[in-house]
């Protein structure tokens, strides 16, 4: 379980969410999911394990994330734009930290919620911070993304 101090998350980098709706947008119409970690009570990056995807689902093999104390959630995408939790996101939540994202098309700012493992609606700031090191993986992932099926 996370630490106390990851407990309190306040706000997401506007940075990160903005990567969360691209990838998001990007996948359509599979679904997006990944997992949350935070820094001083900010959602500040997003980590894609391997996962399987379709229009409705997206399955990610968990057991291969590494123990990591700033791990706090998870965020995945609803592309019929109903971005209500369902009993099986819930059961997910209840497994995987405090703070749960969904998205749904058409994956702007106002298409988005965070909630606790229960499935209760939390209110998170959107923070303009300047993310230090910008990953190359957020590139990566969205160019992986991207790329149409053959």
């Amino acid at each position: 379980m996370s630490p106390t101090k990851q407990r309190n998350v306040t706000a997401i980098a506007r940075e990160t969410l903005n990567f969360i709706l691209s990838v998001s947008k990007s996948s359509y119409p599979k679904e997006f999911a990944g997992m949350l970690y935070a820094d001083n009570g900010v959602i500040t990056r997003v980590e894609v394990p391997l996962t399987q995807s379709s229009n409705v689902s997206a399955v990610m093999n968990l057991f291969m994330l590494p123990v990591n104390p700033h791990l706090v959630g998870s965020v995945h995408s609803h592309p019929s734009g109903d971005i209500n939790p369902s009993a099986t996101d819930i059961k997910m939540f209840m497994q995987n930290g405090d703070y749960h994202i969904i998205v749904g098309y058409p994956y702007d700012m106002k298409s988005w919620i965070c909630y606790d493992r229960v499935g209760k609606k939390r209110h998170l700031d959107i923070l303009d911070i300047n993310l230090d090191d910008k990953d190359q993986v957020f590139e990566d992932i969205l160019e992986t993304f991207g790329r149409e099926d053959d």
